[in-house]
């Protein structure tokens, strides 16, 4: 099975939709970076419904090295940086991001990029679930926003 590395709003929709428990079922070890840990806290802080990541023992959470400097100046928060720079650091793990410039920058890096809604066609393809409409629906409800374009070629891709 893949490693793979995951920022703030994987764990944030996978939680609210009740399927964070799948990351251990799709890959063998997950990291996430301390930004991270610090986005969800304060999420909680603020009394927003989010996972608290100490209750999940199969996530890791590591520093990364150093963040490549022609990146801060990008209009990333310091999760994605932190990410980011982790997956450089595991460059043949899986960075699983949702926020589009992250994701443009980590493919432009020569990283394999999931999202949210790649895990769910994983979850599909591994059994987990028989049908990833209601979820997408879910996620939806649960903050996510999916443009009509891109929930129609999940669903494609999902057979459904």
């Amino acid at each position: 099975m893949p490693k793979a590395i995951t920022n703030t709003s994987p764990l944030l929709y996978l939680y609210r939709i009740g399927v964070i428990e799948w990351l251990p079922e799709i890959f063998d070890e997950i990291l996430t970076a301390p930004a991270v840990v610090k986005e969800l806290a304060e999420g909680q802080r603020q009394g927003y419904d989010v996972p608290c990541l100490s209750d999940y023992e199969w996530l890791q959470v590591i520093q990364p090295h150093s963040v490549p400097s022609e990146w801060l100046a990008l209009d990333l928060g310091q999760g994605e940086l932190e990410t980011m720079a982790l997956a450089l650091e595991h460059s043949s793990w899986t960075v699983i991001l949702d926020d589009a410039l992250a994701r443009r920058i980590a493919q432009a890096a020569s990283l394999e990029v999931w999202g949210t809604l790649r895990i769910l066609l994983e979850a599909k393809k591994q059994s987990l679930i028989p049908s990833i409409a209601p979820l997408v629906e879910r996620l939806q409800s649960a903050g996510m926003w999916i443009s009509n374009d891109v929930g129609q070629r999940v669903l494609a891709l999902a057979g459904e």
